[in-house]
């Protein structure tokens, strides 16, 4: 049985992050995965302190951070995993602290500083194939991404998460709403009624592409 690790990186645990993750989770759980979903903001952790445990020479850290807090279980059970599927909202042009954090803890210690001699490129530390899902929430409008040059401040992320575990795949969802009852809140940028309308008709195709990356990442090889 493959097993899948989701982790929710919002500080909100039932809004529109974490609905399209335990959509992704009902993906996975219908391809006959085990999953387990994670709440971040519940752990107590700190993101990579540069001690570099992992690129000392004869180190055994073998792609786990060395550093031990309330994350150290959850990455040594990431590293035992078919795949992992992480969702953020983007925060001023970037994702969550609670995601960056993460992502440095997971990836440093697999990023070596080796290169590789038979291949090219750098050194892999994890020779294993782990398809990785990012899903990406967030208030601008797929227009607004592109003028915000938010393809490259994400992409990234992404690209890094293949160079480490092989694949990587994202979805966006644009335009998300941000309160349930905007009268409640000091907000007149926006057309409320207009955004309403958008995620009446696109947020039910994002909870979609959340299930189908869950099942087909729970799928691969």
């Amino acid at each position: 049985m493959k097993k899948v690790i989701i982790l929710n990186a919002s500080p909100r645990k039932n809004f529109n992050t974490a609905r399209l993750l335990k959509n992704a989770q009902q993906g996975a759980l219908k391809a006959g995965a085990d999953v387990e979903y994670i709440d971040l903001v519940n752990l107590n952790y700190k993101g990579c302190i540069s001690c570099f445990a992992c690129k000392r020479k004869g180190s055994t850290t073998n792609g786990l951070c060395a550093y031990k807090d309330e994350l150290r279980p959850v990455l040594e059970n990431i590293l035992q995993a078919d795949s992992i599927i992480i969702g953020t909202p983007v925060y001023f042009s970037y994702p969550t602290s609670l995601f960056r954090a993460f992502v440095e803890r997971l990836m440093f210690p697999c990023y070596s500083y080796l290169k590789d001699e038979v291949n090219g490129g750098v050194k892999r530390i994890i020779n294993k194939y782990m398809p990785i899902g990012l899903i990406y929430t967030m208030n601008c409008s797929m227009e607004d991404y592109k003028e915000r040059n938010y393809p490259v401040i994400l992409g990234d992320d992404k690209e890094f998460l293949k160079k480490c575990f092989g694949y990587c795949e994202v979805i966006n969802a644009y335009y998300t709403l941000q309160f349930d009852d905007y009268s409640k809140y000091d907000s007149n940028l926006y057309d409320i009624n207009h955004k309403k309308k958008y995620n009446e008709e696109n947020f039910p195709k994002y909870l979609e592409l959340a299930f189908d990356l869950g099942k087909r990442l729970a799928e691969m090889n």
